[in-house]
């Protein structure tokens, strides 16, 4: 009798089990293939400057094609030139301060916003049009130099962290994320006395953090890489320069190294050592940050 039953049991999940039939696996074979071509595009320009960047200057410069492997002896001398500059370093620092004030100050007025359009409030529908209206439409760089001029931040750190803090994209994301927590806990904690502070930050924010990540993520990215306003701001104030600034700076400076007489071919090896070196602390953060961004991706197209 046991046996019998086990038998049904093993046939009763059996027929449960989904069979994929020849068009799924088709399908399945063709979407593996398509994501492993684009992270295989991705990976290759990357892995062609960080091998280009330890290979032999003189060689490099006469090879022609993709760098799979150093041309010639493996050498640091183009990471010797660019962190001998204390330029660099100074690049860092302000790349560092300049993209964990904005994050957190972006991230801060986010929060807030997107926590007073998710509540039911009478103003919540026209501000929440003002500010979508925002992402459809600009001042322009003159109008926005001119405010800034008028607000005495040209030549602060001001200009380059206060007006790209935020956006109305991420006022709108966290907007949704605080929509998505279950309302239930909003009136708990109202009922228990909590203002709307703590109702915030200690409530509502941790369980809206998935998608904050993405934000936080995308956020960091955007300031690190930031040289543009960096350039109108405060092209003058050398010492205020961020790291990629500095880059297309010393990059520029490296250009016209063959018309010495007795050229250091190592330069050449200088525009690619100072990628690699721009573009390494971003990759080592992103595996810190990737299951709060598959998190924060799917939360974000689910609707609450």
């Amino acid at each position: 009798m046991k046996k019998r039953r086990k038998i049904d049991d093993i046939e009763r999940s059996s027929s449960m089990v989904e069979h994929l039939s020849a068009a799924d696996r088709i399908v399945d074979v063709i979407v593996y293939l398509l994501c492993g071509l684009v992270a295989i595009c991705s990976v290759i320009p990357m892995w062609h400057v960080l091998m280009s960047s330890i290979s032999d200057g003189k060689m490099l410069l006469a090879h022609e094609g993709l760098v799979l492997l150093p041309v010639g002896e493996a050498t640091l001398d183009g990471y010797k030139h660019i962190f001998k500059n204390a330029s660099i370093i100074r690049g860092y620092i302000n790349t560092i301060f300049y993209t964990v004030s904005a994050t957190a100050l972006g991230f801060l007025l986010a929060t807030i916003t997107g926590y007073a359009l998710s509540r039911d409030t009478k103003m919540k529908t026209p501000v929440t049009l003002m500010i979508m209206v925002t992402m459809l439409f600009s001042g322009g760089m003159v109008p926005t130099y001119m405010v800034i001029r008028a607000l005495g931040w040209t030549g602060t750190p001001l200009a380059l962290i206060i007006p790209g803090c935020t956006n109305a994209m991420y006022m709108i994301m966290m907007m949704n994320a605080f929509k998505s927590v279950p309302h239930e806990m909003y009136e708990a904690a109202r009922i228990d006395g909590a203002g709307h502070f703590t109702t915030l930050f200690k409530i509502m924010l941790p369980q809206a953090m998935n998608l904050g990540s993405v934000i936080i993520l995308n956020s960091v990215v955007g300031q690190w890489n930031s040289w543009l306003s960096a350039s109108i701001y405060v092209p003058n104030k050398k010492n205020l320069w961020p790291l990629q600034l500095w880059i297309k700076q010393i990059t520029a400076d490296n250009e016209n190294f063959l018309q010495s007489s007795n050229p250091d071919y190592s330069r050449y090896l200088i525009k690619f050592a100072v990628i690699v070196a721009a573009t390494l602390p971003i990759i080592i953060l992103f595996p810190f940050f990737q299951d709060k961004l598959e998190k924060g991706v799917i939360s974000g197209g689910v609707k609450g």
